[in-house]
């Protein structure tokens, strides 16, 4: 073979390679595309677009009251919920209320559908008078299902947590669930939403922590909960929590609310200080001490 017969080959060859690999993006493209419009339809909107209202004062009997606010997406805003009580809100200030022996004024400013960017609105319809003694914020889903760039929401994210520092206002980010555990989501999309939504998970706890909040890894704490029993823990449309979904999300972000405020010194696994100086909340079975906040 001649030298320019051999570089024609290899050119060719080389093209070949190429086109193969160009038609397989595409058709990769066309397939996750296929299959996004697919669960969509699966899923569908069932619960509408608005939360049940669950703002109102809990346990008044019990006085001196906390303020606690919810801040992000539908899971923060407790889309999904049979009853006002059983939002991801209103089971947070009922346990709050039982393990303070006070009443919490609960204010939810998360919007349905919203991604990390839309959290700077949300505080801007604030009073600029109030001051929540503790906010929580949940946020992420939406910005993986549309392919928000990590650094973007990170650094939103980051903004809004300063900005509620400024007001005084201590913070805990429950990072992005792990979308995997949405089986109306068929694969391989399945797969590569779990893998974009746990990237941003990572990257959401180094972001809060150096902003100064507490951290609770919701795919650690609640999602082998939702892997396993998905008929108990999903809603009607298999994408938000029940309310029993909500019930085990509060339970388990109980602990760092409770150790923003002071209320006690330690945090369990799957839970992160704001200083980021320990690991130690990260290893099963073991426990992080906090200080005591200080009014």
């Amino acid at each position: 073979m001649t030298t320019s017969r051999a570089a024609r080959v290899t050119v060719t060859a080389s093209g070949g390679v190429a086109l193969l690999g160009l038609g397989f993006v595409v058709g990769s493209r066309q397939l996750l595309r296929a299959q996004a419009a697919k669960a969509r339809a699966i899923i569908g909107k069932p619960h509408g677009d608005h939360a049940l209202d669950a703002d109102r004062t809990w346990r008044k009997r019990y006085g001196d009251p906390v303020d606690l606010l919810l801040v992000g997406d539908s899971i923060a805003a407790g889309l999904g919920a049979e009853r006002p009580k059983e939002t991801l809100g209103g089971r947070l200030a009922r346990q709050l209320a039982k393990r303070t022996q006070r009443s919490v004024r609960l204010r939810t400013v998360a919007v349905v559908g919203a991604e990390t960017s839309a959290i700077a609105g949300q505080l801007d319809r604030l009073p600029a008078s109030y001051a929540a003694d503790v906010a929580v914020i949940v946020v992420g889903g939406n910005d993986v299902t549309h392919r928000v760039p990590v650094a973007d929401s990170v650094r939103d994210l980051e903004a809004a947590i300063a900005r509620l520092r400024a007001r005084g206002t201590a913070v805990v980010v429950g990072t992005c669930p792990d979308l995997g555990a949405l089986r109306p989501v068929p694969q391989p999309l399945r797969a590569l939403g779990s893998r974009a939504s746990r990237q941003l998970a990572t990257a959401q706890r180094a972001g809060a922590l150096r902003a100064g909040a507490h951290v609770v890894s919701l795919a650690h704490v609640v999602g082998p909960f939702f892997i396993t029993n998905p008929d108990e823990m999903f809603s009607l449309d298999r994408f938000h929590p029940s309310s029993l979904g909500y019930q085990r999300t509060a339970r388990a972000m109980l602990p760092s609310v409770l150790a923003a405020l002071g209320v006690h010194d330690r945090v369990p696994f799957g839970h992160s200080l704001p200083d980021g100086a320990s690991e130690r909340g990260e290893v099963p079975g073991d426990e992080t001490r906090v200080s005591p906040r200080v009014p």
